[in-house]
């Protein structure tokens, strides 16, 4: 099943530009229209409030009668076409005069009366005749020999229906013209103006593996894009460290797996070529239970740096108490510390702002290897000191000094400064490396110094925003 390809921005663009030029050309038009009808309705109004009042003065200073009688063309010319109709009926009477050439139902007007001045709202505007408005008016005039007469006087308004017709299909012809044009105009600018766009998206698509050191140019690209730009080339530097890291991280598995598994492999093959004692193979058992040791933390840790996620870390954040935090660590290496001849003394208060058991395992990681590392009959120290910006962390033991040289390195991932431990099974190289993760994911920072047989472990864990 074939997927709906969605159609491209410049076409929506383009589109998006003809309905509004239509909409806005259409309501301007619509608008004008209205102010035209209006004005063509005062025009046509005005127009039959002269011709009753031109009637009023002829028949009040005439013989009404005998001009009715003998000049009904007079009347006739008045209207002026076949449209307009004109009635005059006395009270009680028949019409003494009807002009209907158009044979038109004039339905009853009241009329205004005599000493009333017509005005515009005395015109009456009735459906009229296929959608054709009709206009008419009615006013009593004094004609003297003949008393009140009723004058009745109409007009179908089809002149003004054709000329607004007219200029509303012009408004829609005009505003559909504008809005194609304006579409095939915007088109073609919008598809201009994502001409940088396109040739960022095919600079990007030419970065790869072999390439992650190159940047998009953000030279002569408009403002707008900026942003993007800095985004993706910050996107590729965070890939191409990564990348460098996944490498180097690849390597040193390799090389740290290598070492223990061949060393299984070799006092195995040795075992193997001839028989021995019970006691040999308890040996060989023995040792290979130490490699395996090895190898199964050196994956545990491995994957622990593999899966921490650091948004899950930092919403499991907690306000934890320092001093409870250093006491349950040197509970818990107590026993172990005693075993080398180490005591540990604690100073801790303030609080903490960190995921629980990251932190533990952080101080963990420190403690082991300061116990490890420790000169026997000497004290470990665990402090938490806080300040205004945060906590610090100290874990300090007494030792054999590190040089200066090897101190930025020792947080690097399988990295030791005494190379005649590498065989240890308590030993691969990970621990400080956790620690380093650990605090990367909080957002805090990590520093180690050795000076005088003192080496000094400092986590810094910044406070809590508001």
């Amino acid at each position: 099943m074939s997927q709906h390809r969605p159609h491209s921005l410049t076409l929506r663009l383009a589109l998006i530009f003809a309905l509004l030029a239509f909409a806005l050309l259409a309501t301007l038009g619509v608008a004008l229209y209205r102010e035209l009808e209006r004005e063509l309705v005062m025009r046509d109004d005005a127009a039959l409030i002269y011709r009753v009042d031109q009637l009023r003065n002829l028949l009040n200073d005439s013989n009404t009668l005998d001009l009715i009688k003998t000049k009904p063309e007079l009347f006739q010319n008045m209207l002026g076409n076949r449209e307009s109709i004109l009635s005059i009926t006395a009270a009680g009477q028949k019409p003494l005069l009807t002009v209907n050439p158009g044979n038109l139902d004039l339905p009853p007007i009241p009329p205004v009366p005599k000493d009333h001045d017509l005005q515009l709202a005395d015109v009456h505007h009735l459906p009229g005749i296929n959608g054709v408005p009709f206009a008419t008016v009615s006013a009593t005039i004094d004609s003297g020999d003949l008393g009140s007469l009723q004058v009745t006087t109409g007009r179908l308004m089809t002149e003004r229906t054709a000329v607004l017709a007219s200029y509303r299909l012009s408004v829609y012809i005009l505003a559909s013209i504008a809005a194609i044009l304006l579409a095939l105009v915007g088109y073609m600018l919008v598809h201009r103006g994502l001409l940088p766009l396109r040739r960022l998206a095919r600079h990007a698509q030419g970065i790869g593996v072999g390439n992650l050191a190159e940047r998009l140019d953000s030279h002569g690209a408009p403002k707008e894009l900026l942003p993007m730009i800095d985004a993706f080339n910050t996107m590729l530097d965070r890939l191409a460290k990564g990348f460098v890291q996944l490498g180097q991280v690849s390597t040193d598995m390799a090389h740290e797996l290598r070492t223990p598994i061949n060393n299984l492999l070799g006092e195995t093959q040795v075992a193997l070529q001839q028989h021995r004692s019970i006691e040999s193979y308890q040996q060989l058992l023995a040792s290979n239970v130490e490699e395996l040791e090895r190898l199964a933390r050196m994956l545990d840790n491995m994957l622990f740096l593999a899966r921490t996620d650091p948004a899950s870390a930092l919403r499991q954040r907690q306000e934890l108490n320092a001093a409870d935090e250093v006491e349950r660590i040197a509970d818990y290496f107590e026993g172990l510390a005693s075993d080398v001849d180490i005591h540990i003394a604690v100073d801790g208060q303030g609080v903490i702002w960190a995921e629980p058991m990251l932190l533990r395992r952080a101080l963990a990681n420190l403690c082991a290897n300061a116990i490890k590392y420790g000169t026997p009959g000497t004290r470990l120290e665990i402090q938490a000191l806080p300040n205004a910006d945060g906590i610090n962390l100290r874990v300090s033991n007494q030792g054999q000094t590190i040089p200066a040289e090897y101190l930025p390195r020792l947080f690097e991932r399988f990295y030791r400064v005494d190379q005649s431990r590498e065989r240890s099974a308590h030993s691969n190289g990970l621990g400080l490396s956790i620690v380093a993760t650990i605090m990367q994911l909080h957002n805090g920072r990590y520093s180690v110094s050795s000076e005088a047989g003192v080496t000094c472990f400092e986590l810094f864990f910044p406070r809590r925003e508001d």
